[in-house]
C-alpha cells in the first residue's frame, strides 16, 4: 500500500471528521474545510476519503445513487434516514434481525446493516418528501 503523508490539508479533512456524526458528503466536508484552508481542493478531500476507507477508519454510505457520504462511526449500527430533511441518524440499538438458517448454511455473514426510511422528529406531519436521490 503507498504511504500516506500527513499534510496540513489532511489533517483538516480527518479533524474535521474526527467525531462528527452528521454522516457528510465529501462535498459537504470540502466546504467546512476549504473555508479556513482555501488551498484543499475536493480532489483532495475525495483521495483523503479513499485512503481512510482502505484504512477502515470510514466507511461510505449509499443512501442513494448520486451522493455517498461518510461515516466515522465503526460500529456495528444502523442507519435511519428522513425523507424529509435527508438527515442520517445512527441507530445503536440492536433491532433483534434474525437471519434464517439456509442462509447462514449457504453464506458466511460478517455484519448487517439495516437502513430505515421515515421522517425524523423534526419532520414528522411534514408531507414533503425528497426523492432518495436528492438525500
Amino acid at each position: 500500500m503507498s504511504t500516506f503523508k500527513q499534510t496540513y490539508q489532511r489533517k483538516a479533512i480527518m479533524d474535521y471528521l474526527k467525531g462528527n456524526r452528521d454522516h457528510p458528503t465529501a462535498e459537504d466536508i470540502y466546504r467546512a474545510v476549504n473555508k479556513g484552508n482555501p488551498s484543499i481542493s475536493l480532489a483532495t478531500v475525495y483521495n483523503t476519503l479513499n485512503f481512510l476507507k482502505k484504512k477502515g477508519l470510514v466507511s461510505e454510505l449509499s443512501v442513494n445513487s448520486t451522493k455517498r457520504r461518510f461515516d466515522t462511526n465503526n460500529t456495528n449500527h444502523h442507519h435511519f434516514i428522513c425523507l424529509s430533511c435527508g438527515n442520517v441518524h445512527d441507530i445503536e440499538e440492536d433491532i433483534g434481525l434474525s437471519i434464517p438458517k439456509a442462509l447462514r448454511d449457504q453464506f458466511e455473514i460478517l455484519s448487517v446493516r439495516i437502513d430505515l426510511y421515515g421522517r425524523c422528529k423534526g419532520c414528522s406531519g411534514k408531507s414533503q418528501d425528497l426523492p432518495l436521490e436528492g438525500i
